[in-house]
């Protein structure tokens, strides 16, 4: 499992474990994990943005209730033993 370091605007840096990736609507979405054995860890999916300069990827926790239905359902369908939500 590839582990990613997140450095938020707040707080230090954060590490997540990438569980799965798809692109939805052209949108680049990553499940993510807080713990490298999966089933003690929170799941977050966060969607991929365009940073300040164009080597900078900037991600953010997917919060609209629908998009967040729409991502889990690609990513439950993807994943056959994950239930999320």
């Amino acid at each position: 499992m590839e582990k990613i370091t997140f450095m938020p605007d707040e707080g230090g840096p954060v590490d997540f474990y990438v569980l799965d990736q798809t692109t939805v609507g052209g949108v680049n979405y990553i499940l993510v994990t807080d713990a490298e054995d999966e089933e003690d860890g929170e799941a977050y999916i966060l969607k991929a943005g365009s940073g300040s300069d164009e080597n900078e990827q900037v991600y953010s926790i997917v919060d609209d209730d629908n998009e967040l239905a729409a991502v889990s359902g690609v990513f439950e369908s993807m994943l056959d033993d994950i239930e999320l939500i």
